[in-house]
């Protein structure tokens, strides 16, 4: 289950940022970008740049190589049913050049149940030209096109993918054939969704070439020794386990000593360890190895072979898996399916819903089928499973077209780009456990001409009511948000005058958003999120009964989130990016014991969780560990890879661009406070303050942009070379610690320092950055000229640069525990008083109501200058160590702290969540039914589980789990609550309220409390004060038993009125 839980932690946590343009300056030039193309989504026959600030998140999944071979692939979707709406979507939003969508069906109101670009009025309209204006709504760049001819293979060639989601087995085979044969090879995708079974078939010709297999960064490792051997032991340094698994290849570089091993060729890794591996080498001839050395893991194309369709049915080969519990399903349904393409051609319809003779008719084709499959015969076939298959086989159920939209818009992606391993080549799934447990009428199946009528014929009329009826309430607008209320209005979740969807989101909308959060445009950037997705949700069902708040669901909103606002919930769905609110959310939902459907996605991985009353475990029931930090010495004085020089970058970024101009007006805007603050604190840390401070306003002060150029030149010197010359004069290169063992020893890297040089244009351009936010953070005007590489180069010349002489005995923090560099002197405090004298003298000098202007760090703006900054700082760092510098992207995305994502991952997330909201809605479902997913649409590989059920904790004849909350009725005192626990046979020793302990038989005072009310004692001594709209209070009780051992039980409510 530890699989599951892979994404829960951490890695979901985003950074709150601007909106876009609060940064921008008139009279820059913006490059040409993406995103800004003509609206009708004519390329021009030009090569565009990549609008980074756009798809900065897709660009963290794919890198440029992958999203330039996306933007020259044309792709045709066929048939424009729920699965086809959402495939073009998710391709229009990855940057296709084109996407040329084709139906010769009409629009009937059958449609609507899974179609989110079909209103009623476009019922009667081919199907595919209904959806084109709303497909080309989401990316201005991405050509789409209508096709409602009959498709003949003449119309194929022009194409790098095609995808079929309505078509005969027949015509599969025929068009299947001609893109298999085809110069080069048309990646072919036949797919379809029947109720609550679903199917994949890929074949990307007879060798497609598989450039990355699984798109993660190649494992490094620190070399620590190489054995003179055969074969060759590498040992690598204990700083952090290594990746490498048997049979990579791994490639060697700065080894010293054994230097045969740089050659640049590729070796295979043996017995690999979390610290060392092997090497089928023999290196006993070798030279001995000294030190140094990085081994690095190549990654190799792959070679695909795929078989035509017509083979493929005959033969298929191993079936893709996704739930182990129903290991032999996979055949089954490889039947079925072509049993439903046999019936559809015998009676030219699907199977009615809940008709005897259609389902009769249904299963003699399979068994005539399977007959007649010699080879892969099935011995036993599941009659039920058949018969559920064919009544909603007509049916396009919305969470299924989401969670195979998500799949196949990927594997189009893998199609046009070579990026990650495609489905090979069967892929069949199915949720026939969302279905309700009570027996389905045939009466209550039948269609009643309404919206919802594809749903009603899988799950009935009486759960629809109930989807109706429901009471929602969604956390989150963004990405999963989106996709959740696209979702919910097409079932008609909240759409009747008994239910209600509250949303709330506390963020605004920026350019980023838009290549995965589709239900915003580029004019709503800056408005809030909520608003305006509710909106879109509302156009896509106007039935839909919709809430939008801006509120962030946190302690200081229960106002709003209040008691009676919860008790009135069915089912809370998290949409959230940070593990801290996922973790209020949580302990909210165990206290008013509400579901909870948790969902997170990572690049191509995605997770869900099921949080059941009674039932699962809840969210916060397992932690996984905490990401681990690089020490402070090390990303200040010793770093060894480039994360370490991003984070050191955004740091002094940070401290001299944000925090010192703060401390800067805090101190101009009340000295005689400020100045009392830093006396009261008298540590090294506000000593260390006010030494910033006062350079800032003293001799770093800058006048005009000039003094903004010499500042930048200056701190080039310090940063680059001077702090360089005196780490390596402190500890030279031959240095040994106090064990003798050398200093420099792995893995730490001896640095060199850097002569600036203005022939160098990283130089020229860390000078050109830092020098107009240096202005920025002044409020100087900032000429013309000021990134003119030429120009500035001369002003930098006449910079006058002071020769650096290195000190003896400075202190070099090296202690790897350390969490602060900053060392306290006993002198701390006169010191502080002397720079608190030198700022009064400089402030005299200032202009009347002068302030600065701190400058926050906004990653999505490529006009600010924010990414060039941290990305020189980080490369001239790397350049000192001998460490692989990045360009800005790569540096964009780390020290940016950006969470890859696309829109892929998101739409399968949101699809499973909304299969398993049938069962929660119908109620009544065991553990079993609920599934718990991670999948990774790049492998690919899907796992699905039981989610974990709750913890039975039991005294005598009681039992709870974490999700009981023991109520207590009446105003009890003290004295009364020790015997209510003192009659179930547990010791009540101690109860707390919130941080304040109530009572403890330890202390002899708190027994002058016992005939007190409980909620008299809280308000006295914890301070509550219980809102008018409460009516208990909330405690904790520690008790023990006979045995005295400690009893954990549960959260106590005390109703007092």
């Amino acid at each position: 289950m530890r699989c599951l839980r892979i994404l829960r932690r951490g890695l979901l946590s985003m950074l709150p940022s601007k909106r876009p343009g609060d940064d921008a300056r008139g009279g820059q030039a913006k490059r040409t970008k993406l995103g800004d193309s003509t609206s009708n989504g004519n390329r021009n026959g030009a090569a565009l740049d990549i609008d980074e600030d756009l798809h900065s998140r897709q660009l963290a999944v794919y890198g440029r190589e992958t999203m330039r071979r996306l933007f020259a692939s044309d792709v045709l979707v066929s048939g424009l049913n729920g699965l086809g709406a959402e495939i073009a979507k998710n391709l229009a939003l990855a940057g296709v050049k084109s996407v040329t969508i084709h139906d010769v069906k009409n629009v009937e109101m059958w449609d609507l149940s899974a179609n989110f670009l079909l209103s009623e009025q476009d019922i009667g309209k081919n199907r595919a030209v209904a959806c084109v204006s709303k497909l080309q709504e989401l990316n201005n760049a991405v050509l789409v096109s209508a096709l409602t001819e009959e498709l003949t293979t003449d119309h194929l060639s022009k194409f790098q993918a095609v995808v079929f989601t309505d078509i005969s087995l027949d015509k599969a085979y025929e068009f299947d054939d001609y893109c298999h044969s085809h110069q080069p090879p048309i990646s072919f995708i036949k797919a379809e969704v029947c109720g609550l079974f679903g199917s994949v078939f890929c074949d990307f010709g007879p060798e497609f070439t598989v450039l990355d297999v699984d798109g993660e960064e190649p494992h490094t490792g620190i070399i620590a020794s190489i054995s003179n051997d055969s074969p060759a032991i590498v040992s690598c340094v204990d700083d952090e386990r290594i990746e490498f698994q048997d049979g990579d290849l791994v490639v060697f570089s700065e080894v010293q000593g054994m230097a045969e091993l740089n050659d640049g060729k590729p070796r295979k890794v043996k017995n690999a360890r979390p610290f060392s591996f092997s090497i089928d080498e023999d290196t006993s001839s070798y030279g001995i190895y000294t030190k140094g050395g990085i081994v690095t893991q190549v990654k190799e194309p792959k070679v695909l072979r795929f078989k035509a369709l017509r083979d493929a049915m005959r033969d298929p080969g191993d079936f893709l898996l996704s739930d182990f519990s129903k290991f032999e399903r996979s055949p089954v349904l490889h039947l079925a399916f072509q049993a439903l393409d046999e019936f559809k051609k015998g009676h030219g319809r699907y199977p009615a819903a809940g008709c005897e003779q259609d389902a009769q008719s249904f299963l003699k084709l399979a068994v005539d089928i399977n007959e007649a499959s010699v080879d892969s015969k099935l011995e036993n076939i599941d009659e039920n499973i058949l018969r559920h298959f064919a009544s909603g086989s007509r049916a396009v159920l919305n969470p299924m077209a989401a969670m195979f939209g998500g799949i196949i818009g990927q594997e189009v992606v893998k199609a046009c780009s070579g990026k990650f391993h495609p489905l090979y080549q069967f892929f069949y799934f199915d949720s026939i456990e969302s279905l309700p447990t009570y027996p389905l009428d045939s009466h209550d199946l039948k269609p009643s001409n309404s919206r919802y009528d594809a749903q009603i014929s899988v799950f009935g009329s009486k759960l629809q009511k109930k989807l109706q009826d429901a009471n929602i309430f969604i956390v989150g607008s963004g990405a999963l948000g989106c996709e959740f209320l696209k979702n919910l209005a097409l079932m008609g979740v909240s759409c009747s005058c008994e239910g209600k969807l509250t949303i709330t989101d506390d963020d605004v909308i920026e350019k980023s958003n838009l290549s995965r959060q589709f239900l915003f445009r580029d004019w709503n950037i800056g408005q809030a999120k909520s608003t305006v997705a509710a909106a879109a949700a509302s156009a896509i069902n106007p039935s839909l009964r919709i809430d939008a708040l801006q509120n962030r669901a946190c302690p200081d909103t229960e106002n709003v989130f209040h008691d009676t606002f919860w008790d009135g919930l069915d089912v809370v769905i998290n949409a959230l990016d940070n593990v801290n609110a996922r973790m209020y959310m949580d302990m909210r939902c165990l206290y008013f014991q509400k579901p909870l459907l948790e969902s997170g996605t990572l690049g191509a991985k995605c997770n869900t969780q099921m949080v059941i009353p009674h039932l699962t475990e809840n969210y916060g029931a397992s932690r996984d560990p905490p990401e681990k930090q690089a020490p402070m010495c090390t990303v200040h004085s010793f770093p060894h890879n480039i994360d370490h020089c991003l984070t050191w970058a955004r740091s002094e970024f940070e401290g001299f661009l944000e925090k010192t101009p703060n401390e800067v007006n805090s101190f101009l805007s009340n000295p005689a406070q400020y100045a009392a603050a830093m006396r009261k604190a008298g540590d090294a840390q506000a000593r260390e303050l006010l030494e910033r401070v006062s350079e800032c306003l003293g001799k770093e002060r800058c006048n005009t942009f000039e003094d903004c150029i010499t500042w930048a030149r200056l701190k080039f010197e310090d940063y680059f070379s001077n702090r360089v010359k005196q780490l390596t004069f402190t500890f030279p290169e031959d240095a040994a610690t106090s064990t003798g063992a050398s200093f420099w020893s792995a893995p730490k890297r001896f640095p060199r320092p850097l002569k600036f040089s203005a022939d160098d244009s990283s130089h020229i351009h860390f000078i050109i950055s830092a020098s107009i936010l240096r202005a920025e953070s002044f409020g100087l005007a900032i000429p013309d000229w000021a990134n003119n590489t030429s120009k500035l180069a001369d002003a930098v010349s006449k910079v006058a640069v002071p020769k650096f002489e290195p000190k003896k005995g400075v202190n070099i923090e090296t202690d790897e525990k350390a969490t602060n560099l900053s060392s306290a002197s006993v002198d701390d405090a006169a010191v502080i008083d002397d720079l608190l004298a030198k700022l009064d003298e400089y402030a005299k000098s200032l202009p009347p109501g002068f302030r600065m202007k701190p400058v926050q760090f906004e990653k999505d703006d490529d006009t600010n200058f924010h990414m060039d900054l941290i990305s020189g700082f980080a490369n001239m760092r790397a350049r000192n160590y001998s460490i692989p510098e990045v360009d800005k992207l790569k540096a964009k995305f780390i020290a940016g702290r950006i969470i890859p994502a696309i829109a892929t991952s998101t739409a399968m997330a949101t699809g499973l969540v909304c299969l398993e909201l049938y069962k929660v809605i119908a109620g009544q479902h065991p553990i079993e039914d609920y599934r718990n997913t991670f999948a990774n649409l790049a492998l690919p590989l899907f796992s699905m589980a039981e989610p974990v059920p709750a913890k039975v904790m039991k005294h005598q004849d009681l039992s709870w789990t974490v999700w009981d909350r023991w109520s207590i009725k009446g105003n009890l005192t003290l004295a009364e609550l020790l015997q209510w626990f003192s009659d179930k046979g547990l010791n009540a020793y101690s109860i707390s309220c919130g941080t304040s302990l109530l009572y403890n038989s330890m202390f002899a005072r708190h027994k002058e409390r016992l005939h007190k009310k409980v909620v008299d004692v809280a308000r006295e001594v914890a301070k509550v004060e219980v809102p008018e709209y409460r009516n208990h209070i909330d405690i904790v009780v520690a008790c023990e038993d006979d045995e005295e051992d400690d009893i954990d039980i549960p959260l106590v409510s005390v109703y007092f009125r």
